[in-house]
C-alpha cells in the first residue's frame, strides 16, 4: 500500500477527528490531497496542500472547519476536521499527484496515487 489513511471513526455532530495519511517515498509528492465519497455519490475534493505547506485549496463545504497539513520528514499528510456535520459522513481518501506536478487540482482523475480510505461517520 503506497498511501495509508487512518483516523476515521464515529463522532457526534460538532465533534472533531484528525485523519492521517502515511505515504511512501514514491507517493509523497508535491501536491497531496484528501477526497471523500459518500454512498451513492461521486468522489469529491476536500482539500489539497503543496510541498512546503504554504498553499492550500479547500472545498467550500469544509472551508473554515477543516485544516490540511503535512510533515515532510514523516512523509505524512493530515486532515484536522472540526465542527463535523452529518453531511461530512463519507469514506475519506488520501491522494497524491504525480511528483512533477506543482499545480492544484480538484479532479480525482488528476491524482494517480490513492489510499484505501478511512470511514468517517458523523451522527446527529
Amino acid at each position: 500500500v503506497q498511501l495509508q489513511a487512518s483516523g476515521g471513526g464515529l463522532v457526534q455532530a460538532g465533534g472533531s477527528l484528525r485523519l492521517s495519511c502515511a505515504a511512501s517515498e514514491r507517493t509523497f509528492t508535491n501536491i497531496m490531497g484528501w477526497f471523500r465519497q459518500a454512498p451513492g455519490k461521486d468522489r469529491e475534493f476536500v482539500a489539497a496542500i503543496n510541498w512546503d505547506g504554504g498553499a492550500f485549496r479547500y472545498a467550500n463545504s469544509v472551508k473554515d472547519r477543516f485544516t490540511i497539513s503535512r510533515d515532510n520528514a514523516e512523509k505524512s499528510v493530515y486532515l484536522q476536521m472540526n465542527s463535523l456535520k452529518p453531511e461530512d459522513t463519507a469514506a475519506y481518501y488520501c491522494a497524491a499527484r504525480s511528483n512533477r506536478v506543482t499545480v492544484f487540482s480538484t479532479t480525482p482523475a488528476s491524482y494517480p496515487y490513492w489510499g484505501q480510505g478511512t470511514q468517517v461517520t458523523v451522527s446527529s
